[in-house]
Parts: C-alpha cells; sequence; structure tokens
C-alpha cells in the first residue's frame, strides 16, 4: 500500500510516513521498569521484526499498542490523529490495529470459511447481521484470502482438525478480514514444522507493502528471510538496543553479547 493510500483511509492520518510512533514509553510494575523511554516508529506498509532476549519488553511494547497496558510515560500514536495511551482495547481494535497472539485462538467447532466469515462480520464498519447473505463480493473477499493463507481447498474443513501451522494462517487470515491497517504478531511460527515456517514466511512477504506489520519472533533463520533490506529492532531491558539491517544487528557486539551469543 501506498502512503497516498494509506491517508485517504479515514481516522488515521498518516502524512508523516509513519503509522505507529512511540516515543519515551515508560511502563513500571511495582518498580520495574518493562519498558525504559521506548523510542520506535514503524513506517506505512513496513515489515519490522523485532526481536530481543525474554524480558526484554516486547509483549509489554505490544500490550501498549494494543491498550492492554497504560503506559506510566512517553506517548503512542497510531497515526497522528489517534492518542493510544487514551483508548480503549475496543477502540484501538475498531481504529485498524489487529493482534495475533502466540496461541492460535480460531473457532474450532466451526469450518475454516465460518472463521473467516465471523471475522468478517465484527467489522463494525461494514456492520452487516451474523445472518445476512454474504455478497458476491464478501463470498470473493473469503475465496482469495482462503488463497492467500494457503487454506483454499480446506475451506469446509473444522477448524479445529487443522495442523498448528494452518490455525495459525487460519488466525492470520481472520485478521485480514477485518482489514487492518497495523498488523502485531507474537511468535508466528512457533511450533510449526520447517515447511510451514518456510510457507508462513512466504505469506508474509506477500503481505509487505499492503498491511504494516510488526513481527515479534524468536526464530532467526525466520526473521531473516522476512526481514530482507527491511529494519530489524533489538530490544534490551525496555528499550532499543539496535536497529538496521539483520546483518548489521547480527554483527553489533552488545546484541551478540545480550541475546546471539547465548
Amino acid at each position: 500500500m501506498s502512503i497516498d493510500m494509506a491517508m485517504k483511509r479515514p481516522g488515521v492520518d498518516t502524512s508523516h510516513g509513519a503509522i505507529l510512533y512511540l516515543e519515551d514509553v515508560t511502563v513500571s510494575f511495582d518498580g520495574f521498569r518493562a519498558l525504559n523511554k521506548l523510542t520506535l516508529d514503524i513506517s506505512v506498509g513496513e515489515l519490522r521484526c523485532i526481536i530481543g532476549p525474554n524480558g526484554a519488553g516486547k509483549t509489554t511494547m505490544m500490550d501498549v499498542i494494543t491498550g492492554k497496558t497504560r503506559p506510566t510515560g512517553g506517548s503512542a500514536w497510531f497515526g497522528q490523529s489517534h492518542d493510544l495511551a487514551h483508548m480503549t482495547e475496543y477502540q484501538i481494535a475498531h481504529a485498524g490495529i489487529g493482534r495475533k497472539f502466540q496461541r492460535p485462538t480460531v473457532f474450532e467447532q466451526h469450518t475454516v470459511f465460518e472463521n473467516l466469515e465471523l471475522a468478517m462480520k465484527m467489522d463494525k464498519r461494514v456492520r452487516p447481521t451474523l445472518f445476512a447473505r454474504l455478497t458476491g463480493e464478501q463470498r470473493d473477499r473469503i475465496d482469495a484470502t482462503l488463497r492467500l493463507i494457503r487454506l483454499h481447498g480446506q475451506e469446509q474443513r473444522l477448524a479445529g482438525l487443522l495442523s498448528h501451522g494452518q490455525k495459525q494462517w487460519l488466525e492470520i487470515g481472520m485478521l485480514l478480514m477485518q482489514e487492518p491497517q497495523l498488523i502485531l504478531l507474537d511468535e508466528p511460527v512457533a511450533g510449526m514444522s520447517d515447511a510451514e515456517t518456510a510457507r508462513t514466511a512466504e505469506l508474509l512477504n506477500e503481505l509487505r507493502g499492503k498491511h504494516s506489520i510488526v513481527v515479534v519472533e524468536h526464530d532467526m533463520g525466520f526473521v531473516a528471510e522476512i526481514a530482507q533490506q527491511g529494519k530489524v529492532t533489538v530490544l534490551h531491558e525496555g528499550s532499543v538496543l539496535a536497529e538496521g539491517r539483520m546483518d548489521e544487528v547480527q554483527a553489533h557486539e552488545r546484541v551478540i553479547e545480550v541475546y546471539l551469543g547465548r
């Protein structure tokens, strides 16, 4: 998606080119700083990988972005018009931020098709009733998403019968049905086979530019596949330790010391 196209979407002014901007964000829990003056910006259409050791603040950062945790200091903006620190989780999701947790949460007793249909009909901007018939355009959207997430031909299968990797793809598809402008993915390939991991990398590379995507991941091989020439951000003790291309980050002495060298 071009910046011009993103600017035309209602509700999010991205005229500065950044869809997400965190400045000096601090989160303290009983005196412990989970985030320590974290400053980070994500450009429109960018795929950004966030890495770092356990306890670096990655999950807390995503909690702040989605409204689950309130920052004790600093500011967090979605575009220029949405102050995330003063919005509810629902308001943030409705504004266009979608999050996928590490553990897939699909409707296991419903078919793959029904999961995508339900996700689309929960999009309040479209406002269909859950019992309305799908339009041809809506069916086309579901069909296109099925192909994108590698589940075309599996649409009548119960979601509970899918493999772990397929459930992850289905949940990504459910996010896409809601047309988010920013997608947050928490360890999307954890527990996947090598083949599923490779197909997930292909999927995210296809989404690059169409959505802004933040991926938190520990699998360095997977990160290398999707980072390409984009930025990788390394968090440590709640703030940015290093940022740059994958090869630059891998050669950074402090990154090797606190994370990659372990």
